[in-house]
């Protein structure tokens, strides 16, 4: 009875041990947003933090918060405005931490004469599908703040990857990019950068988001995911060179890049220059909190956001900010 009694404390480990090891599945999209998921798998800060993590990637936002909604993804990193609309239909959603600030810029052909982002109407233009967060801040605060309306240009919703290309071979006269996207396009095409909305209206373009229920009954879990992903950060920010080394043939599947004026250029080299231009913050500040709420409401106004009563919907309900609290960012 004794050996047996003994032998509790020990199975209580093992227990634990294999609670820790379970499985946290981590949604991500292949844009540089998302750099600190996949820093921290390849950096092995996941396991540092006692995680067995398994990455799953999505082509787009819309179907990584299905997932998270369904149960088949613990987290994911993904544009907020994604939450906001599930949430305004019910759906039991939070946003746990900051990811990437900023960074969509506007590509133009050098040969349209386009200077400035006025001029681009009457001009075909590659974005992002209609309803995600790039098309939200390209409609409701790029082109409102020089008074043009979407009707007075050709819209593509489109993938990254197709904007490019549609701006390479002058299918679009524009496109509106995000890292490592912009970076390819300036050294493969006659391109020049005329807009970069994170110097006129800084926003927090990415967030880390779950379940409520997955937040109630994983929390150490998912806060420990937190801790590795903002080791990351640290890394992106202190030594891009050692990060974009581990990442960067999930954004150029040659070890380098033909360009129209370096030569060839080794993809690490392209990454670590895509990983500079952003800011990455693993917290969400008070101005990120009201820019929230303001895309929220322009969302609205857009009409691709509609709550119950036709008012506006409170964002603070889908927030959780009690890791960053505790680690005191």
């Amino acid at each position: 009875m004794k050996a047996k009694l003994w032998l509790v404390p020990a199975l209580l480990l093992v227990s634990a041990f294999a609670q820790a090891q379970e499985t946290l599945k981590v949604g991500f999209i292949r844009v540089m947003d998302d750099a600190q998921v996949m820093v921290a798998k390849e950096a092995g800060l996941y396991e540092k933090h006692g995680l067995n993590v398994e990455l799953v990637e999505f082509s787009s936002g819309t179907d990584l918060i299905k997932a998270i909604v369904g149960g088949q993804l613990d987290t994911g990193v993904l544009g907020f405005t994604n939450a906001v609309s599930w949430a305004s239909r019910g759906a039991d959603l939070k946003v746990v931490g900051g990811a990437q600030r900023g960074y969509h810029s506007i590509l133009v052909r050098e040969e349209t004469g386009i200077e400035t982002v006025a001029d681009l109407k009457g001009k075909t233009l590659a974005s992002q599908r209609e309803g995600s967060t790039a098309d939200a801040v390209l409609r409701g605060v790029t082109l409102k703040g020089v008074d043009l309306k979407p009707s007075d240009l050709n819209i593509m919703g489109v993938s990254p990857a197709v904007a490019v290309q549609s701006l390479v071979s002058g299918r679009a006269d524009a496109a509106f990019l995000f890292e490592p996207y912009d970076r390819i396009a300036q050294l493969v095409a006659p391109v020049k950068q005329i807009y970069e909305i994170g110097e006129v209206w800084p926003f927090p373009c990415m967030v880390v988001i779950t379940s409520g229920e997955t937040l109630e009954k994983r929390k150490d879990v998912i806060w420990s995911s937190l801790d590795a992903q903002r080791d990351a950060i640290e890394m992106l920010e202190n030594e891009p060179a050692k990060a974009a080394e581990l990442i960067a043939d999930y954004f150029i599947a040659e070890p380098t890049l033909k360009t129209l004026n370096r030569g060839e250029l080794p993809r690490e080299k392209v990454i670590e220059e895509a990983i500079s231009t952003q800011d990455f913050d693993a917290s969400l500040s008070e101005q990120d909190i009201s820019r929230i709420q303001e895309l929220a409401d322009i969302m609205r106004d857009q009409g691709s956001l509609k709550t119950r009563d036709g008012g506006a919907f409170d964002t603070s309900k889908i927030l959780d900010l009690s890791w960053q609290q505790a680690r005191e960012l």
